[in-house]
């Protein structure tokens, strides 16, 4: 939860519950590796869950548990305060 990447991952499933791949393409810069060992870390700290459906290949999907939600949402309130005040400003 400390990493940066793991916050960019509670903020991404703040919203919806997301498979491996939609969470690598909505974190910009997060390499395979790094997102894999931040899901594992989160999932082991109970913040996200881990549903494995038996397909061919295996589809993997993760969500925020209670308490991923709980973290999570002060958080993505935070990211938002942040994005609104660093947005663009027009020119005067």
């Amino acid at each position: 939860m400390t990493s940066r990447w793991g916050v960019w991952v509670l903020i991404s499933l703040q919203s919806n519950d997301l498979r491996f791949y939609e969470l690598r393409e909505s974190i910009q810069g997060v390499s395979e590796k790094m997102l894999a060992q931040t899901l594992r870390a989160l999932v082991q700290d109970g913040l996200v869950w881990r549903e494995v459906e038996p397909t061919t290949p295996p589809q993997v999907t993760y969500g925020l548990t209670e308490f991923g939600r709980d973290v999570g949402e002060p958080l993505a309130e935070l990211f938002d305060r942040i994005t609104q005040r660093l947005s663009p400003r027009t020119a005067g």
